[in-house]
């Protein structure tokens, strides 16, 4: 791009432009005569406008791209290709807790099968997901269930987790437009704050997300908004540590924001990553029966 220098002659209103590197007084023709400081200002202004809505873009550009492989990389920290999970869940209201133990199996960013272990009167419980489909069992009917999408966003096992959420594996991927809106640092650690705004007509429950998640993956807290933009629930990570090799959330509380003193903890007492599990391993023939 040919850039045309400009020498000003003084700082006053009768100010003249001239041609850098020119020896006559005569106006170069691509210059009109400007009498006012004002005048060199709006020039430069135009000539540097380019560069600057260049640099914005290409800002927006790496922005997005850092959002996104910021959430597959704290989708792929806690599941990768395969993994096995053992842990903990309590269910707290103002009047009971209730507490239950669980295992779980991973495939990849889809698939999963979660099952109850404790107490007795819970054990065998259990939800497939496979794609976006899923399936739930309970030995008391002996009977496979496949959920509709109208139960999505049930309850799931009378927690403060719905089915959707345990659906949702790569759902910010597929059905989010997705951006950092700031950064942080929290104990030293840089911190991204993403807003995932659904995409048109997207099949989704929520009107708006916001995620906090530090460069290594770890999700700090999601905070989820109702098509109101008003704060619903909140997933936080409470404790933060090294379990099967890899620094993830120990410890996890859904916090219901609409009742008070509504939340769901859960605990990790196991992780094995980057596990090789066969197909069986998610049907609804394993569901059914324990292996």
């Amino acid at each position: 791009m040919k850039v045309l220098l400009i020498v000003v002659e003084g700082f006053c209103d009768n100010a003249k432009l001239r041609p850098c590197g020119t020896s006559t007084r005569r106006e170069h023709p691509l210059v009109r005569p400007c009498t006012t400081l004002r005048c060199l200002i709006a020039l430069l202004f135009l000539l540097a406008a380019p560069a600057v809505h260049a640099a914005a873009d290409n800002t927006r550009t790496s922005t997005a791209v850092s959002a996104r492989a910021l959430v597959e990389r704290a989708i792929d920290l806690t599941r990768s290709r395969g993994s096995i999970a053992e842990m903990n869940m309590s269910v707290h209201r103002p009047e009971w807790q209730r507490s239950s133990s669980l295992k779980a199996w991973t495939r990849g960013r889809e698939d999963a099968l979660i099952r109850f272990t404790a107490p007795a009167k819970d054990a065998g419980n259990a939800t497939l997901k496979l794609g976006r489909d899923m399936w739930t069992f309970a030995p008391r009917v002996n009977r496979v269930i496949r959920l509709p999408a109208s139960l999505m966003s049930q309850s799931w096992a009378g927690s403060d987790f719905s089915y959707n959420d345990l659906a949702r594996s790569d759902e910010l991927l597929t059905n989010y437009d997705l951006r950092v809106s700031a950064q942080e640092r929290v104990q030293g650690a840089a911190v991204y704050v993403i807003e995932a705004v659904p995409r048109a007509a997207a099949p989704v429950v929520w009107g708006r997300q916001q995620l906090r998640i530090r460069a290594d993956g770890v999700v700090l807290e999601t905070t989820y908004f109702d098509q109101d933009q008003q704060p619903v629930k909140r997933l936080q990570a409470l404790r933060i540590g090294s379990l099967g090799g890899r620094v993830v959330p120990l410890q996890l509380r859904m916090t219901d924001l609409t009742e008070r003193e509504h939340y769901t903890e859960i605990g990790y007492a196991s992780m094995r990553f980057d596990e090789q599990l066969a197909d069986a391993q998610f049907t609804q023939f394993a569901l059914r029966n324990p292996q």
